[in-house]
């Protein structure tokens, strides 16, 4: 088989790019068909859209010679505060902290809009990798020396590996056969971006409510993202609401240790639940992402297990191709899978948990639940423990990326 490309991806979000960045950063060819207008979500304009990144997402984007045109733009997150809270009551006083003081890397992580990373990908894709903007894949047909891939303008190319990076309802896998297995969590997260009076301090919150839990994180200046986790009926009613509407809702749970609040963009909603692909990897296919593993927003840890999937997946193909190996065979996909799948499913199942355990307003649960939190709190080696997990900094092992080297 003739092939046009070495890797093609199905998906121009962000876990797509940053893996075609890093592939041809290592010499393969690769295309990206995204199936949306180019450069779409690369405006100027603010919307509100932003992501926690770990630690070891900021040391992947170094690598690949991306950081440095983002980190004027990013928020470090210097502290983070978790407390349990009810609904028009506000948060009690913390229970869990960490504070980037204590730890050896430097802020617990950086905040970042959609529109400064999705323009520093689209930027670096160009010369390095083929770009097919308004194109998706629509099928596949493997052979056993490459896959022939459909795409939406009728066109046929073939490549050694097919990546699936296109969301939970990934058509890639769907065509190779890979089921998911998850549910629904009965809620639906509200997301908007604050301005408020007073100085956030780089300090993220989280709480804990019975309803969901509602996450306040700092951004550039006197702006905060806020990720607000309610039930399906509750996130209705919030979402018909005009803004001053929305703002009467949510200041008893903000709080006003901000000062006034005030909307600093538009609103959106996206209904929460777990989606697990049962396999990672199929013949000449792999899966990245939201096409692996859909987790709930909590901790903010969807983006960066992405993140993770794509440096583990770009070493393995990299070295592959270095040791003259076929880069879609079987055994080169089953490493990737072996190396990201229990990871990325306990971390996915940890999260779930988490989230039923504070989903309560059980007295005896809340105690409980209280008294572990406070035991992490004042236990300095386990605290480093979670800050490390939340840094992705306990990955083992720790693909190099990861650790802000290149390939």
């Amino acid at each position: 088989m003739k092939h046009d490309f070495d890797v093609l991806i199905a998906g121009g979000g962000l876990n797509g790019p940053t893996l075609a960045l890093a592939l041809a950063a290592a010499g393969l060819s690769v295309a990206v068909a995204d199936p949306r207008p180019a450069a779409a979500r690369a405006g100027h304009g603010f919307d509100g859209r932003a992501y926690a990144l770990a630690v070891a997402s900021v040391r992947l984007l170094r690598a690949l010679g991306l950081w440095d045109t983002l980190a004027e733009d990013s928020q470090p997150i210097l502290q983070v505060k978790a407390s349990q809270g009810r609904p028009g009551e506000g948060a009690a006083p913390f229970f869990l902290h960490f504070d980037s003081a204590e730890a050896e890397d430097g802020p617990v992580g950086h905040m970042l809009e959609d529109r400064f990373l999705y323009r520093a990908l689209m930027a670096g894709m160009q010369d390095k990798v083929t770009h097919l903007p308004g194109i998706a894949v629509t099928d596949q047909q493997v052979a056993p020396a490459g896959v022939a891939v459909t795409l939406s303008d009728g066109r046929q190319v073939q490549a050694r590996l097919l990546v699936g990076a296109d969301g939970r309802g990934s058509g890639v896998a769907a065509r190779a056969g890979i089921r998911r297995q998850g549910w629904d969590y009965g809620q639906a997260a509200l997301v908007a971006a604050i301005d408020h009076d007073l100085p956030h301090q780089g300090i993220a919150h989280q709480y804990f409510m019975a309803t969901g839990p509602l996450a306040i994180l700092p951004l550039p200046g006197n702006r905060s993202s806020v990720v607000w986790s309610e039930t399906h009926a509750n996130a209705r009613a919030i979402t018909a609401l005009d803004d001053g509407g929305f703002l009467s809702v949510l200041r008893p749970r903000f709080g006003d240790f901000l000062g006034t609040i005030r909307l600093a963009g538009p609103r959106f909603s996206y209904p929460l639940s777990l989606s697990l692909a049962e396999r990672y990897a199929a013949p000449r296919v792999a899966l990245v992402g939201d096409a692996a593993h859909g987790v709930h927003p909590i901790a903010g840890q969807g983006l960066n297990l992405g993140l993770r999937d794509v440096a583990a997946l770009a070493e393995v193909v990299v070295e592959a191709a270095r040791r003259g190996e076929d880069i879609g065979s079987e055994l080169v996909v089953e490493r990737y899978q072996a190396w990201r799948r229990h990871d990325a499913t306990t971390l996915a199942l940890g999260m779930d948990g988490v989230n039923r355990l504070f989903g309560t307003d059980n007295p005896v649960v809340s105690a409980v639940r209280g008294l572990g939190m406070g035991i992490v709190t004042a236990l300095p080696g386990l605290r480093r423990g979670f800050m490390r997990q939340a840094a992705g900094l306990s990955v083992d092992p720790m693909p190099r990326l990861l650790t802000g080297q290149p390939l």
